[in-house]
């Protein structure tokens, strides 16, 4: 296996978003969670821009880093946080072993696929180009998909259309 640019970028972004991730879901205080989860964001973009797949990658930042994250931020300003002292973190035996092993366990997994799909696909699809782009993902979504496409969003529409009947008895 050569290391060249894009391995060096795919195996850092890959050990950066899994590294927040694990980071995000074990913090105490929720704001450093939040921060964590920005960082997953950005990492998981910079895979999709590694895979060529631009459009999803700036939907991801938009979207996600736009309007959950503001979201987030808003519940966690709404939440009231007076005993900060129940935040703090605390490292046990426990937490660490725990730590040791998950990497070990890791480690093992990535030892196991490596091994296991070391220089079976070394080719790649000629579509795999243009997966990401938003040219094709509508051609998709519009002809081999237009159904459930429409199905979804009817589906949508009529939980919009739910959640304003059960907003508007509340109020009544």
């Amino acid at each position: 296996m050569k290391l060249d640019l894009e391995s060096f970028l795919f195996f850092s972004l890959a050990i950066l978003s899994v590294g927040s991730a694990i980071m995000m879901i074990t913090r105490r205080n929720p704001i450093t969670s939040a921060l964590f989860l920005i960082l997953n964001f950005f990492t998981v973009s910079g895979l999709y821009l590694l895979l060529k797949a631009q459009f999803i990658a700036i939907i991801q930042v938009l979207v996600y880093m736009g309007a959950i994250m503001v979201l987030f931020l808003f519940v966690i300003m709404l939440l009231n946080l007076q005993n900060e002292k129940n935040l703090k973190e605390k490292h046990t035996y426990k937490k660490m072993t725990a730590v040791l092993l998950s990497i070990f366990l890791f480690c093992l997994l990535g030892f196991t696929l490596y091994f296991g799909f070391a220089g079976k696909f070394k080719t790649i699809s000629d579509k795999a180009e243009q997966f990401g782009k938003a040219e094709y993902l509508g051609a998709e979504l519009f002809t081999n998909y237009s159904f459930p496409f429409e199905l979804a969003s009817f589906l949508l529409l009529a939980a919009i259309v739910g959640a304003v009947v059960l907003a508007k008895k509340k109020f009544d």
